[in-house]
């Protein structure tokens, strides 16, 4: 894997997180969405959304040897209401293409993972779009298909499975 670097995020890495988050919807999502919204994914509406979100949020990024973000992962209060039991969420984590793979992603999700046992939640579930390979990754670090539902991005419809972890302590990122 190399020297990689993971720590808590600060305004000053929205560019480098709007960077992977759009050039991972690009890769990750080809053929899930059509081609005209991946074109049409804006790295600087990306970096405003950002800067407002890294003050507020449980955000991390995974740092290449040269401090490129090559990564991101964010969590906090479940969004939805719709889980009773559930009150934290893994609201995202993209990792460049080159860097899938090879464990990064485990070691973005503990950072979130821990802190959100800090902050004292005690459960949390996460969105993957039905299509997504991803979605095994989910499976690996413990997390259980608990639902499957419809919505609607950008005016295209997805399906989001949803996974959860009933005890943070038993999230499987050791």
């Amino acid at each position: 894997m190399g020297l990689l670097n993971i720590r808590k995020a600060n305004v000053a890495d929205a560019a480098g997180i709007a960077k992977v988050h759009v050039a991972s919807w690009r890769t990750t999502y080809k053929g899930l969405f059509s081609d005209k919204l991946l074109a049409g994914l804006s790295y600087e509406e990306r970096e405003k959304s950002w800067i407002k979100q890294i003050p507020t949020g449980h955000v991390f990024v995974a740092e290449n040897d040269n401090s490129e973000v090559i990564g991101f992962a964010a969590g906090g209060k479940e969004r939805s209401g719709n889980y009773e039991g559930y009150d934290g969420e893994l609201h995202i984590i993209y990792l460049l293409k080159d860097y899938q793979g090879q464990g990064i992603g485990v070691h973005l999700v503990r950072q979130v993972v821990d802190e959100m046992i800090c902050s004292g939640y005690q459960s949390m579930l996460c969105l993957v779009l039905e299509g997504n390979p991803s979605r095994y990754f989910y499976e690996a670090i413990g997390g259980k298909l608990i639902d499957r539902v419809e919505g609607e991005i950008r005016g295209e419809k997805i399906i989001d499975l949803v996974y959860g972890w009933d005890h943070l302590d038993l999230f499987k990122g050791d």
